[in-house]
């Protein structure tokens, strides 16, 4: 056996990197322990993982393979400081993200995936927030990092160096060698494909699924899923046309009405009343303002003055956002585009000029467009796509700072909630005779929950919580809204008041459809005050009910539907997207799409409640014609207006 010495290297490798995979994952089962063995056959996370993480190691071993048996033993201290270097390279990597892992768990119900990459992008604001938010985790993942650093250089030469052996034997050991590494990697010789991570998918419970993988995988996928953008075959094929048909189905909207063969959702929404001047439009999106935190909802009683102000216009009782991140929100709210399968469209290559949104829409009427914002523009790309696509003016961040107003409170995202409605205020005043269309973004009711003492009757105990945060938000609310109706523009705008998205969405199901129940209500002439609109909505339906107040006729691709003239018998429809998993809502019906699994169907007896049902084949394909749609809109780059004459 002491021929085989030059393989102990990869051998080292492998079992140290299971050390740390399995070790984390028994961690991460006690830590969310509860949660786990509620789910039926729990314990298969142990063999999955297993499998998995072999997967994982096994391709990362194919480099060590080939240096150990292709170069020379001339070469071999040149071999060795590679091996040493590159074994503890991708071992500290798996060591660092498994500690990443818990505190993301935590926040976002899964192991890191492409929003651990997308925070990497902003280290100032993101590296605020975990040093205010998760310094103990930080001092932990370092301590341990530096203390297994100081045993690696120790330590390293005896577990990485390869022994000299014959050229020959090598070369004879390197085809079983690099058989068992294949049969490893791809973990059968049976199937098709490569087992992936549909294969660790056992439960209806997302977090249980992804405790069977490891985060170095997950984090390497959705790097390699970028590429892919855009892709749905993942989740079911289908003709255009067919697609097509059955998104239409679903808006109300009548063939007569639909304008331009190219592109293919396009149609006329006309207004009951035309105004010689249109009224402004003011969207106030609220960072991470769940329906579980809003009073008039059954939620905590935190948000009095949203409460208050709800009774003045038109609530939003059963209304569900599109998903769990801020560029979601704003897709939907901005642009009403369908969750696309795996980015929001502010982020993506080929809407960042030339798509559909209402400040174009607007614009192209006249309007003024503006965004503002108490943190800076250019994060997530939001300032990139909203100057590439109707937006004239955004202020944010650096305006606040050289403007000389003295603010109530800067943190770590921005300025307060509160210095954002003093800041809006007056922009809107200075606009008098055009009309305008706005976009204020809150930041306050964000990790690390910082606001300005002394503002609201704390509801924790614990200054920064999501509870004070909320309560601060809802309190920047009112400040806005009573400086506003002393103000000439404030009786020709229609206002809506809308979260982005809920906070941490988690739940045992695999899509938790109580995380995604968000407040909103719209005031302003023409608005009926005291009104409910308790019917199942979603998020996308919203900017075309938006336009139906404006007092002017539109053209637009939007597939959401105008609230103010459904038909009373149309069954409510929501969609929403959880990580990479599409939920497609009727009334109390929900069709789940996965990637490379068949759909699956539920009855929502609750939002936290579903019972497996028999698939309806026609709902299943009527939620795959809403992901096929949002893919080919946005590759045929066909989602937008008429090209300007």
């Amino acid at each position: 056996m002491r021929k085989l010495d030059f393989l102990k290297p990869i051998l080292n490798f492998i079992l140290i990197g299971l050390v740390i995979t399995t070790l984390s994952r028994v961690f991460l089962f006690f830590l969310f322990n509860e949660r786990v063995v509620a789910t039926q056959d729990y314990w298969r996370i142990f063999p999955i993982g297993l499998r998995m993480d072999l997967i994982l190691l096994c391709y990362l071993s194919f480099l060590p393979a080939i240096l150990i048996t292709f170069l020379p033993s001339t070469f071999v201290k040149y071999t060795n400081k590679i091996l040493v270097f590159y074994s503890f390279l991708f071992l500290f990597l798996i060591l660092f993200v498994e500690l990443a892992t818990p505190d993301f768990v935590k926040q976002y119900d899964t192991r890191p995936n492409k929003i651990f990459l997308d925070y990497l992008i902003y280290p100032k604001e993101v590296f605020g927030m975990l040093f205010k938010s998760y310094l103990t985790s930080i001092g932990i993942t370092f301590c341990t990092i530096g203390i297994l650093l100081y045993f690696a250089i120790k330590k390293g030469k005896t577990l990485f160096h390869t022994q000299t052996a014959s050229y020959k034997f090598k070369l004879m050991v390197f085809p079983i060698l690099a058989f068992f590494l294949f049969f490893g990697a791809r973990s059968s010789l049976t199937s098709k494909r490569p087992i992936n991570a549909s294969n660790a998918v056992f439960s209806t419970d997302q977090l249980t699924n992804c405790l069977g993988l490891n985060s170095f995988y997950t984090i390497a996928f959705a790097a390699y899923s970028i590429k892919n953008e855009g892709n749905t075959k993942m989740y079911g094929k289908m003709d255009e046309a067919e697609a097509i048909s059955r998104v239409k189905k679903y808006m109300n909207v009548v063939a007569a009405d639909f304008t331009e063969s190219k592109i293919p959702l396009l149609h006329k929404q006309e207004a009951d009343t035309v105004l010689k001047q249109p009224y402004n439009l003011v969207v106030f999106l609220q960072e991470s303002l769940g329906a579980e935190y809003v009073g008039i909802l059954g939620g905590k009683p935190l948000t009095p003055n949203f409460d208050a102000l709800s009774k003045e216009g038109l609530l939003f009782s059963n209304l569900y956002c599109t998903g769990t991140r801020s560029v979601r929100g704003i897709e939907a709210v901005v642009t009403g585009f369908l969750p696309s399968p795996s980015e929001s469209v502010v982020k993506l290559g080929n809407s960042q000029q030339g798509f559909f949104t209402l400040a174009d829409a607007l614009k192209r009427k006249g309007y003024s467009t503006s965004f503002i914002y108490g943190g800076m523009a250019n994060f997530d790309n939001m300032a990139s796509f909203f100057n590439g696509n109707g937006f004239e003016d955004i202020v944010d961040q650096e305006d606040f700072d050289a403007d000389g107003t003295k603010y109530a409170f800067k943190g770590t995202w921005g300025y307060s909630d509160e210095d954002l409605a003093v800041k809006a205020n007056n922009y809107f005043k200075s606009k008098e005779g055009k009309p305008f269309f706005s976009l204020m973004f809150s930041t306050s009711n964000h990790d690390p929950f910082e606001y300005p003492a002394g503002r609201i009757k704390p509801f924790d105990k614990k200054p920064a919580t999501v509870n004070n945060a909320m309560k601060y938000a809802d309190f920047a609310i009112g400040k806005f809204f009573s400086l506003a109706k002393k103000e000439a523009y404030f009786k020709h705008t229609i206002f809506i008041v809308i979260a982005d998205h809920n906070t941490r969405t988690y739940g045992k199901n695999l899509v938790p459809i109580n995380k995604f129940h968000i407040p909103a209500f719209i005031m302003g002439p023409g608005v009926p005050k005291g009104k409910v609109y308790d019917k199942l909505s979603s998020q996308i339906d919203i900017p075309p009910t938006l336009l139906s107040y404006l007092g002017a006729s539109f053209e637009t691709p939007m597939p959401g539907r105008n609230l103010n003239s459904l038909n009373a018998a149309t069954k409510g429809r929501a969609i929403m997207q959880f990580n990479d998993i599409n939920a497609f809502r009727v009334e109390n019906q929900v069709v789940i799409l996965q990637p490379n699994l068949k759909p699956l169907q539920f009855q929502i007896k609750n939002d936290t409640t579903l019972i497996p049902v028999t698939l309806n084949t026609e709902l299943a394909k009527d939620a795959l014609a809403h992901v096929i749609m949002a893919g080919n809109l946005y590759q045929h780059r066909s989602y937008k207006l008429r090209d300007k004459k």
